[in-house]
C-alpha cells in the first residue's frame, strides 16, 4: 500500500477521497458542502473523490473503500462521530487522515488546531504537515479523543437523540440528567500497577484533552505520548459538581479533590453491571468488564503547518 513520506501535505498531489455526513453540524449549511468541496478540488485540481455517509458505520465502509481504490488522504467532513468511523479505516495503514470539523463539539479538531471555519480547514489540506498521534480502543471498539461510562455515556445517549445539536443543548441536556443519575462502583487497574476502587458519577479515558467546544476532562493528555488518560469524578453533589463545570472549560478540573486521574497504556475496568459507553460521542452498550489500550503513533492526521 502506497503511503506518503513527506512531511510536507497538498491535496492537489494525492489521491484524495472526502466523506461527508450530511447531517453534522447547523442545517443552513449542509446543502452547500458537498457543493464547496467540489468547487475546491476544481479549482485545485485535485483529483478527489466525494462520498456520502447515509446511516451509522457507513463512513467507515466508504473509507476502506476509498484505500482499496488506491487513495493517500482520505478526508471527513463531520463531527467527532464521523471521525471515529473514518479513522477505524486509516488506523496503523500510512494512509494520511484530513478533518473538516462541523459537528457540535470538535474535541479533536480544536486540540489539532484545527480551524472549524469551513474554508480554512479545506486550505490545511493545500499546506499541512503530517503529526502522528495515538488512538485507543476499548473492547474492540477505536476511539480517538476520549472514550467514557456513567454519566456522561448517558449524556452521550440522550443528546445522540436529541434534535437540537450545540453547547447549549449538551449542557441542557446534562442538567435534567444530573438529578436523576446514580454513581457507579468501579475498580480500576492500570499497567502500571495502580488501583482505584471508586463509586464513580463518571469516568473518561482520553487521548486528547477534551470533550469539544473546550470542555477539557483531561487537561494533560498528550495526543502523541503513547499513554491514556483516565480521569474519574466522584462526586455528583450539585454543591459540589457545578464548579467542576468551571473548572473544566479553565482546564483545571484535575485540582480538584473530587477526582481521581491516572495515566497509562492499559487499563482494566470493571463495574457491577453492564451498561452504555461512548467512542468519541458514540454510544455502545457493553460488558461490565471494559479493557482499554493505546495504539500509539497510529494514525498520520493533517494539520496546519508551523
Amino acid at each position: 500500500m502506497m503511503t506518503v513520506e513527506t512531511r510536507i501535505v497538498n491535496a492537489a498531489h494525492l489521491r484524495t477521497a472526502f466523506i461527508i455526513n450530511p447531517v453534522a453540524g447547523g442545517v443552513s449549511t449542509r446543502a452547500a458542502r458537498r457543493q464547496r468541496i467540489e468547487d475546491f478540488t476544481r479549482r485545485h485540481r485535485i483529483n478527489g473523490t466525494i462520498e456520502l455517509s447515509r446511516h451509522g458505520g457507513h463512513a467507515t465502509g466508504l473509507a476502506r473503500e476509498a484505500i482499496a481504490a488506491g487513495a493517500q488522504l482520505v478526508v471527513s467532513v463531520g463531527g467527532d462521530g464521523t471521525l471515529n468511523e473514518v479513522a477505524a479505516a486509516l488506523v496503523d495503514t500510512g494512509v494520511l487522515y484530513g478533518m473538516i470539523p462541523t459537528g457540535s463539539g470538535n474535541g479533536l479538531g480544536r486540540d489539532l488546531g484545527l480551524p472549524l471555519d469551513f474554508d480554512r480547514a479545506l486550505e490545511v489540506l493545500l499546506k499541512g504537515t503530517v503529526r502522528e498521534i495515538d488512538s485507543g480502543v476499548v473492547n474492540g471498539l477505536p476511539f480517538f479523543n476520549v472514550m467514557g461510562l456513567g454519566f456522561d455515556a448517558e449524556i452521550g445517549r440522550r443528546f445522540n437523540l436529541s434534535r437540537q445539536r450545540g453547547l447549549f443543548s449538551y449542557l441542557r441536556i446534562g442538567l435534567v440528567t444530573f438529578f436523576n443519575y446514580r454513581r457507579q462502583s468501579l475498580v480500576i487497574e492500570s499497567d502500571s500497577g495502580e488501583r482505584l476502587s471508586v463509586e464513580a458519577f463518571l469516568a473518561s479515558v482520553a487521548n486528547s484533552t477534551q470533550y469539544g467546544n473546550n470542555a477539557h476532562i483531561a487537561p494533560r493528555a498528550l495526543l502523541d505520548d503513547g499513554r491514556l488518560d483516565l480521569v474519574a469524578v466522584t462526586t455528583r453533589n450539585l454543591f459540589f459538581a457545578v464548579p467542576l463545570v468551571f473548572r473544566m472549560f479553565a482546564g483545571s478540573i484535575d485540582r480538584s479533590r473530587y477526582v481521581r486521574s491516572i495515566s497509562g497504556t492499559r487499563f482494566l475496568i470493571r463495574r457491577t453491571t453492564l451498561g452504555p459507553i461512548h467512542t468519541d460521542g458514540e454510544i455502545h452498550d457493553c460488558s461490565a468488564e471494559l479493557e482499554v489500550s493505546v495504539r500509539p503513533r497510529s494514525l498520520r492526521v493533517v494539520v496546519p503547518g508551523a
